[in-house]
């Protein structure tokens, strides 16, 4: 079975990779950017041991002439708890079972379909495999047994799911405001969980977060993986969602910093009123299975209250003034006559 992930777009510069590729724990110079489109982005794949799968992906030449680009191959495993991948360009595991052409030349504009295929070993352990092809602009350099492109490059994620008797464990280890919080005195709600793989293949957990106000009436149902990511095999990985309070898709895994100026942080409040106690229920499916998480939180906003406190105790020093001055002007008024 082939799943393919195409985007609708094309990617001139894949920032992705460029985003992640760490220069110095490997010894690569810092990307630039590269006029080449690959498509798709990301490619799932699964096979039986002993067993050779193929597939093919298409390069662009986005360049004003002829250039020639070089295969290199990684894997990569989960760095930190963001769902970056973080690369390593020493033979291992499915890196070693990709065959491509070890170079590629496309003319100004050419787009160039590439097979390559995939070789599983035999032996190979059931679960996920995760590796990437890359195409540089420069013939990869010699590290110890390893070949190491250099330079800017490009590149496709490879995510091949080996058949046979899986490990399964994952479920969620916390869900709470980003850093812990539960008190928020405006919007954006900024929430999180963290999620636990410690399965043999990679999960993608899908679900809402419901949201519900003092009354136990439902005021938000929030995709709980917007981005759809993925959680790698023996990996946690944080997952942010953002309650805006109004309509329309929040970011995806992006926090939305409230407004620091008071003044603009009690219009915020003002425009988008919330107050009291609430309750957030995590439903997550993953696989067969699925888990349940609630955190509660209060949003209490005194930015507007001090606002509104310090209109009313103007206002009514503004009246208390008024009513002296009108009562003096009917006594002296009555002393006249």
């Amino acid at each position: 079975m082939i799943l393919r992930l195409n985007g609708k777009f094309k990617f001139v510069f894949f920032s992705f990779f460029a985003a992640v590729i760490l220069a110095g724990a490997y010894g690569l110079n810092a990307p630039r950017a590269l006029a080449l489109t690959i498509s798709p982005v990301k490619i799932e794949l699964s096979g039986d041991p002993g067993k050779t799968v193929t597939d093919q992906l298409t390069l662009i030449n986005e360049q004003n002439a002829a250039i020639t680009f070089y295969t290199t191959f990684a894997e990569f495993s989960a760095q930190g708890e963001s769902g970056t991948p973080q690369f390593s360009y020493v033979p291992g595991d499915l890196d070693t079972w990709i065959s491509a052409p070890d170079k590629v030349t496309l003319a100004q504009g050419e787009h160039k379909p590439i097979s390559f295929s995939i070789k599983i070993p035999s032996n190979a352990d059931p679960g996920g495999h995760f590796g990437a092809i890359f195409f540089g602009t420069a013939p990869p350099q010699a590290q110890g047994s390893s070949q190491v492109s250099v330079g800017a490059k490009v590149g496709v994620l490879i995510l091949l799911k080996v058949s046979g008797l899986v490990k399964q464990g994952a479920g969620v280890i916390g869900f709470s405001g980003i850093n812990g919080n539960s008190f928020f005195s405006n919007f954006p709600v900024n929430l999180a969980y963290r999620f636990q793989n410690s399965g043999g293949d990679r999960v993608n957990p899908t679900g809402l977060i419901t949201i519900k106000n003092t009354f136990g009436a439902t005021v938000a149902k929030l995709q709980a993986n917007p981005g759809q990511g993925n959680v790698l095999p023996a990996s946690i990985r944080k997952f942010q969602v953002v309650w805006t309070g109004s309509a329309g898709d929040p970011p995806v895994d992006t926090i939305i910093k409230s407004p620091s100026n008071f003044f603009a942080a009690a219009g915020a409040e003002w425009s988008n009123f919330a107050i009291g106690r609430y309750s957030a229920n995590l439903n997550l499916n993953y696989g067969s299975s699925s888990t349940n998480s609630n955190f509660a939180f209060y949003i209490f906003p005194w930015q507007m209250l001090l606002e509104l406190i310090a209109i009313l105790i103007i206002g009514s020093l503004i009246f208390i003034r008024l009513i002296r001055r009108y009562n003096n002007w009917v006594i002296k008024r009555a002393r006249v006559k």
